[in-house]
C-alpha cells in the first residue's frame, strides 16, 4: 500500500470556476515548495497542458470509461510516485456521468481514489441559500466524500460574513471575483497553456484566501491505495516515431506517449508547420488546431515530405486534426488551403459542432498501424466534416459515436490512418505501431 495525499476538486456544475481554482491550487502548492502530481478528469485535453506548466510534472486524465476502473487507479498511483499531493480537476458538475448516469462522472473518480472532494461553489448572487445546494451534493451519494467547500466569486469581506453565518461543510476558501485572471476560450475550449500563463498567476489569490494547511491535512486523510504492478524494464528503442507537437498539433494523452516509449519507440518530436521531417520509421499526428495554422501548415515543405514518406510506405497514425492534415485540402472561413494529400478527402471547417462524446471502436479493415479486430475506446470533439471519395476506405466501425462517416471511422490509403476518435491507447495497440514501423524500417 502506497500514501498519496490526494484531493479532487469538483464543481457543482461547469462555469462555476473549479478551473481556475484547482490550477490556482496546485499552483500555489508547488509555490510552497511541494512537488504537485495533477489530474484532469475525462477526456480533456486542454486543463491538462495548463497543470503541466504549473506543477513541471505531465498531467495524466483519469477516465473510467477509456480506461476502467483498474486503469484508473494505476496510472494515479503511478504518476503519484514522487509527489508529496496529487491535486485532481474534476469535469462539468460532480455527479454528471456517461448518459446521465454515474460512469466516469468525477463522483465516480472519487470512489475509485478513496479520495475527498473540495466542491466549488459560485456565490454569485447568493448568500445563505449555497449551504442548501452544498449539502444537496454532500448528502446525494453517501460513497462520494464531499468533506470541505471553496465559495468562489464572493463579492466582499461582508458577502462572505454572511455565507460564513451558517455552516453547512467545512469551509477551506471564499474566492473573489478576478476577471482580471480570466483566460480566453475558443471553439474547443480554453486557450492552451503556451499562449497563456494566467492559471498559474491564480495560485497568489488561492495563497491569499484560502486555508492551503488545512487543504494539505484533508489532502493526507485519504486511506493508502495498492501500489501498482511492476513495470517490466523498458526496452531499447528499436524504432523512431515522430510525434507532431506544436500549435496545430498538441492534444496527446501522455499515457499514451508512455506506452508507445515502453513498447520501443523512440519518440521525436518535430513541428510540422516550421521543421522538414526528421528520419523517422513511423509518423503520429495528435488533433489540435490545424485550422487555425493553414497558412503555415500548407507552406511548410514538411507537407511534401509526410505525403512522400507514406508514398514510400511509412506508418501513419492519426486523430483528428491529424486526420485533416492528411487530406487534400483544408476549407476554412479564410481560405482553401492544399493538405498533404494522402487521404482522399477533402475537409471543412463549420461553425457548429459535428460531434462530441465517447467512441467505441473495432477494427475491421486492413491498416498496419492497427490491431486487426481488436476494440478500444476514446472521444470526438470537432467541428470539421470530411467529404470522402466514393471510394475510400475505411478502418473503424463504431459502436459508439459518429466517426467521419456515420459510425465509420479510420479513413486509409496506403499505410496510414486518419480518424476523428482520440483513441486512449492499450499496450497492444502502442505496440502494433512499434512493429508496423520497425517492419517499415527493415524494408
Amino acid at each position: 500500500m502506497r500514501p498519496i495525499p490526494r484531493i479532487i476538486v469538483a464543481g457543482t456544475h461547469s462555469g462555476c470556476g473549479k478551473t481556475t481554482l484547482a490550477s490556482g491550487l496546485m499552483a500555489a502548492l508547488a509555490a510552497r515548495g511541494l512537488a504537485v502530481q495533477p489530474f484532469k478528469v475525462g477526456p480533456d485535453f486542454i486543463d491538462p497542458t495548463h497543470h503541466s506548466a504549473i506543477c513541471d510534472r505531465a498531467s495524466r486524465n483519469l477516465d473510467p470509461f477509456m480506461m476502467g476502473e483498474a486503469g484508473v487507479r494505476e496510472t494515479f498511483v503511478r504518476a503519484s510516485a514522487g509527489a508529496d499531493v496529487a491535486v485532481v480537476e474534476g469535469a462539468m458538475g460532480l455527479y454528471d456521468g456517461l448518459e446521465g448516469s454515474d460512469t466516469a462522472s468525477t463522483a465516480h473518480v472519487a470512489k475509485i481514489l478513496d479520495a475527498p472532494v473540495l466542491l466549488v461553489v459560485d456565490a454569485g448572487g447568493a448568500s445563505r441559500s449555497v449551504h442548501a445546494m452544498v449539502r444537496g451534493y454532500a448528502g446525494f451519494d453517501p460513497d462520494v466524500r464531499v468533506a470541505g467547500v471553496i465559495f468562489n466569486r464572493v463579492g466582499s469581506a461582508r458577502h462572505l460574513a454572511m455565507i460564513e453565518a451558517t455552516q453547512s461543510l467545512p469551509v477551506y476558501g471564499g474566492v473573489p471575483r478576478r476577471k482580471d485572471l480570466a483566460v480566453g476560450s475558443r471553439h474547443l475550449g480554453l486557450a492552451m497553456a503556451a499562449e497563456t500563463g494566467v492559471l498559474g498567476g491564480f495560485g497568489a489569490v488561492v495563497e491569499e484566501t484560502c486555508d492551503l494547511s488545512g487543504i494539505m491535512d484533508l489532502a493526507r486523510s485519504a486511506p493508502p491505495l495498492p501500489a501498482p504492478s511492476e513495470t517490466r524494464d523498458r526496452p531499447e528503442a528499436r524504432v523512431r516515431v515522430g510525434v507532431a507537437n506544436d500549435a496545430a498539433f498538441c492534444f496527446y494523452y501522455a499515457d499514451n506517449l508512455d506506452r508507445l516509449a515502453r513498447a520501443g519507440a523512440n519518440l521525436i518530436f518535430f513541428s510540422p508547420m516550421t521543421d522538414r521531417l526528421p528520419e523517422v520509421d513511423a509518423l503520429y499526428l495528435g488533433g489540435g488546431y490545424p485550422e487555425l495554422h493553414a497558412a503555415a501548415l500548407a507552406a511548410s515543405r514538411c507537407r511534401d515530405d509526410v505525403r512522400q514518406a507514406a508514398d514510400d510506405g511509412m506508418p501513419v497514425y492519426a486523430e483528428c486534426g491529424g486526420l485533416i492534415y492528411l487530406t487534400e485540402r483544408l476549407t476554412t472561413g479564410d481560405g482553401d488551403y492544399p493538405m498533404a494529400g494522402i487521404l482522399p478527402a477533402a475537409a471543412v471547417m463549420t461553425d457548429r459542432i459535428q460531434a462530441l462524446g465517447y467512441v467505441e471502436a473495432r477494427v475491421v479493415g486492413g491498416a498496419p498501424v492497427l490491431t486487426p479486430g481488436s476494440a478500444f475506446r476514446g472521444h470526438e470533439f470537432h467541428y470539421s466534416r470530411l467529404d470522402c471519395a466514393p471510394d475510400a476506405r475505411f478502418a473503424l466501425e463504431l459502436l459508439r459515436g459518429k466517426g467521419i462517416d456515420g459510425g465509420r471511422d479510420g479513413l486509409t490509403a496506403q499505410n496510414a490512418v486518419g480518424q476523428y476518435t482520440h483513441a486512449y491507447c492499450t499496450e497492444e495497440s502502442a505496440g502494433t505501431l512499434v512493429r508496423a514501423a520497425a517492419a517499415y524500417r527493415r524494408s
